[in-house]
């Protein structure tokens, strides 16, 4: 029994992760749209789907700008279709 736990434990730490190294652009990119969601007030997923319809929450921020509406008015867009 104790050697069927000793190989079980061993298993489990013999695969440590692997941080994700990401470029500096890709980190930029990122923190742009965390910024950008912040902006528009941390809009839940059901949401984005009644600002923008049902690929909403697939779009990046680029593209629901040319949709129609960007971060800085979505909650007034919300508050229109509500």
């Amino acid at each position: 029994m104790k050697t069927k736990k000793k190989a079980t434990r061993a298993k489990k730490l013999a695969k440590p992760k692997q941080a994700q190294a990401r470029s500096k652009v890709a980190r930029a990119h990122i923190a742009e749209g965390t910024r950008l969601f912040a902006l528009a007030g941390r809009p839940t997923k059901a949401q984005f789907v009644k600002v923008y319809g049902p690929q909403g929450p697939k779009m990046t921020w680029e593209q629901r700008a040319k949709a129609g509406v960007d971060a800085r008015h979505f909650q007034e867009a919300l508050k229109a279709k509500s």
